[in-house]
């Protein structure tokens, strides 16, 4: 691939999130004239009027590509390094795509959070990608970047106190604002009506341990209640991303060697605070996960505005935890909305990372975190707005 006309082509790049990534390449790259990037879509009016909407060169190089053209999609995966995506759902609309990726050696990078289809790819093109020399890095966005770095970032500092990795970690959001993205909502309604046709899928989506083919570990927590958590004085509820963050911890775990043990026990849920309006806000969060999913959800291609984006934020908690019961955090902080503003410099972050920082990194399917571990956690720190630090 090194004869690559392109470094990255951005897919999708007409889509609501597919333009906050161009937009951000444009702005975040625009003196760096060693980094060649292309827009594509299946409109070239389209792509020129995105092009224009947000300031980039008039010569940014346009392709058209469409999910239902495989030749298109071939030849658009021939001329470049990687790929980013950002049209899901995958499952509706993204095996093609990956497919050219594995055939060509391309890498490609995807905002995936839909766990079926991933294991479903994984068995299937695994071996091609090994091969081709493919690259295929999934959930390269809010699902599931910075949860996969907070547990990698928190068990750095258990080694360094503890002399060892903390088998049971938990992982806390403290504070999230911005709106689900109208393509998350649409991965989690293809996903049931997927359930719905094949009733054999419920066991994949109900295993912690979907994305790690041939092992299994421990029990894991279920999180699908409001509980009281004493050792962090608050109250606790779902998080409805947990389904796949927790699956791409496991993974990463798996992919690194195994380095938080084979007995790892991981969680997410929503800190709601102390006392009976804890137990209460806990209860709203519940009532609320039931409608992001409902009819009222935002459609694809809908979003924030910009400012919404801007005024958006998260703030993790990451808390490894020593047999003896000494615990150690770790927060993580976004400066962006999840779904959006920081999901778009993210996902940029991991090809620039992977095409620059990471380049020994072997062929296969990837976890971001486990692909390119401390390099990424550099890169979002310097550039996308992400914060990783040890609390007391």
């Amino acid at each position: 691939m090194s004869s690559a006309k392109f470094d990255i082509v951005v897919y999708g790049a007409t889509g609501f999130t597919g333009q906050l990534v161009a937009e951000y390449l444009t702005r975040q790259y625009k003196t760096d004239n060693s980094l060649k990037w292309a827009m594509a879509g299946r409109s070239l009016g389209k792509l020129k009027s995105v092009r224009d909407a947000i300031g980039a060169p008039g010569n940014t190089p346009l392709i058209v590509a469409d999910a239902s053209d495989a030749a298109s999609l071939r030849a658009m995966a021939e001329q470049t390094m990687s790929v980013i995506t950002t049209v899901g759902p995958y499952q509706l609309y993204g095996e093609e795509l990956l497919a050219a990726c594995v055939a060509t050696g391309t890498d490609y990078f995807d905002l995936c959070g839909e766990p079926i289809w991933m294991r479903q790819m994984i068995d299937k093109y695994e071996a091609a990608a090994k091969e081709s020399g493919a690259r295929i890095v999934f959930s390269c966005g809010f699902d599931s970047v910075p949860f996969e770095l907070g547990t990698f970032f928190v068990q750095e500092e258990a080694k360094r106190v503890f002399g060892a990795p903390a088998a049971r970690v938990k992982g806390r959001v403290r504070d999230m604002r911005g709106t689900l993205s109208g393509g998350t909502a649409a991965s989690a309604k293809a996903t049931f009506d997927a359930v719905a046709k094949d009733i054999s899928l419920i066991a994949i989506l109900n295993d912690p341990f979907a994305l790690t083919p041939g092992f299994t570990g421990p029990k894991q927590p279920k999180g699908n209640r409001p509980v009281l958590e004493e050792d962090l004085q608050s109250w606790a509820a779902p998080f409805m991303m947990a389904l796949i963050n927790t699956r791409n911890v496991h993974r990463s775990n798996m992919l690194m060697g195994f380095p938080y043990g084979q007995d790892f026990v991981y969680d997410e849920m929503v800190l709601t605070g102390p006392g009976e309006q804890g137990e209460a806000n806990a209860k709203r969060v519940m009532a609320a996960n039931a409608e992001k999913t409902g009819p009222n959800a935002p459609k694809p291609g809908e979003g924030p505005s910009k400012e919404e984006r801007e005024n958006g934020r998260f703030d993790l908690l990451y808390v490894a935890i020593a047999p003896d019961g000494r615990m150690v955090r770790a927060g993580v902080t976004g400066d962006r909305d999840p779904g959006y503003g920081s999901t778009s410099k993210m996902i940029s972050e991991c090809a620039i990372c992977l095409l620059r920082d990471a380049t020994d990194v072997p062929a296969g399917f990837w976890t971001p975190g486990a692909a390119m571990q401390h390099k990424l956690i550099k890169r979002l720190r310097d550039n996308a707005g992400l914060t990783f630090a040890v609390e007391a």
